[in-house]
């Protein structure tokens, strides 16, 4: 379990977090959800140790981060940001191959490979195996970010907005890889997502932030109601419930 415990952040005379406490239950998946400006990726990165808090602390199994080694940490916690850039012309195997660096430091072994050929084929890529990043859709590309990051082999992935720019067949593509990694190999998923309704659909913990601080925190049934929802985002909802989970409707409630 991951846990942070009074997190505060400030830019200058702006309060970006303020006092958030929250857990984040081991191999679920938990989404970060809110309005824009609410803090979710910030508090994403003080995870992923990639900014520092002004106060307050984050914990693997009760364990300060601060108190782990970089390099460990990169073995137990892998993070993809949104929109990632290389600059380098490479080809999708290439790329997973990045994935590997905290175990080889780019002298990839055997092991290495068959690592990098599960995550290939976890994700369906093996047509696109030898094609170079550039040549391939935004869809496509970000699922080869996703299978990098598989391909660390770490306990938690810390994802932000995955989904961002995507057709609705590449994110539900990425959104059933997230199950599957925790259902079948018991990972831990904690992304930021936009739209309400994978959020339903796919989470088993949601941690619904406005303002730099924590609004509601808990199970789909505790958080997608159409109070909290209402409260959180300030517009109406109108929930229905179907056979593949909630359907959140704020188009036209």
């Amino acid at each position: 379990m991951i846990t942070v415990h009074d997190l505060h952040k400030t830019y200058g005379a702006k309060t970006v977090l303020r006092g958030v406490d929250a857990c984040f239950p081991a191999r679920r998946l938990t989404s970060l959800i809110g309005p824009n400006g609410a803090g979710k990726t910030t508090l994403l990165m003080m995870i992923a140790r990639l900014m520092e808090p002004g106060r307050g602390d984050v914990r693997i199994e009760g364990c300060p981060v601060t108190g782990i080694h970089i390099g460990e940490y990169a073995r137990r916690v892998a993070t993809l940001r949104q929109s990632p850039d290389f600059n380098l012309r490479l080809t999708v195997q290439e790329l997973v191959a990045f994935g590997r660096f905290p175990y080889s430091r780019g002298a990839l072994t055997r092991e290495d490979q068959r690592v990098i050929d599960d995550a290939i084929s976890f994700l369906s890529l093996e047509p696109l195996r030898h094609a170079y990043l550039d040549e391939l859709s935004g869809g496509q590309r970000q699922m080869a970010f996703l299978a990098m990051t598989i391909a660390q082999q770490t306990d938690c992935l810390l994802l932000d907005e995955p989904l961002n720019n995507l057709d609705i067949k590449h994110a539900v593509q990425i959104m059933r890889a997230l199950r599957r990694l925790c259902d079948e190999h018991g990972r831990t998923v904690i992304l930021v997502v936009h739209d309400i309704n994978f959020a339903a659909s796919y989470s088993d913990h949601i941690v619904a932030m406005k303002g730099g601080a924590v609004h509601c925190a808990g199970s789909v049934d505790e958080v997608i109601t159409q109070a909290r929802l209402g409260e959180l985002y300030g517009l109406d909802f109108e929930i229905t419930e179907g056979q593949r989970g909630r359907l959140c409707n704020y188009f036209n409630p």
